[in-house]
């Protein structure tokens, strides 16, 4: 292929943690239906964070997996804290139509989820994804401070494993 008809693209990814709410299948009038959630992502000091809510729509098949697995313990109010990468991040306006800002414009930030790289339900670490050793990207040789001291709590015979190029083995025992 010719190089001056390839397309390019600069990517936006965004990497934090954040707890998992909202989980739900959308079916728009136009197009088809997908998987949806919220993630309430953690900003700031530790001692006094701040949340930044994304309202994101599961893309890839393994990370729609993970977060389908993930949707009872959602459901029965457990603390299901993610480590994420977001991309193609752009903001939506809305008005409010009930409630006590009923009528005032608000706004939503909206994200595509991309990756889970690991998983906790009540603090126990239920999943974590195998980086893979030829990749140079971020979610493979770097380590986050936060995803990397969530890793470290858990003992290591609860943990799930799961290289990420492999279809996620379906454990009830696991949640």
């Amino acid at each position: 292929m010719n190089p001056s008809s390839e397309k390019s693209y600069f990517d936006l990814h965004i990497t934090g943690l954040g707890y998992l709410n909202r989980i739900r299948e959308v079916t728009p009038r136009k197009g088809d239906a997908f998987l949806a959630c919220d993630i309430a992502a953690l900003n700031g000091p530790s001692d006094s964070p701040e949340y930044r809510r994304f309202d994101v729509r599961v893309s890839g098949s393994e990370a729609q997996h993970l977060i389908r697995r993930c949707q009872q313990a959602v459901e029965a109010e457990r603390k299901v804290l993610i480590g994420f990468h977001l991309g193609d991040l752009w903001a939506d306006t809305f008005t409010y139509s009930k409630g006590k800002r009923a009528g005032e414009q608000g706004v939503s930030l909206k994200a595509r989820l991309l990756f889970v790289s690991w998983i906790k339900v009540d603090g126990q670490l239920v999943y974590k994804a195998e980086p893979k050793a030829a990749e140079g990207t971020a979610h493979a040789g770097t380590s986050h401070a936060p995803e990397a001291a969530a890793a470290e709590d858990a003992p290591a015979s609860d943990v799930v494993t799961v290289d990420a190029g492999d279809d996620v083995p379906v454990s009830a025992e696991s949640f």
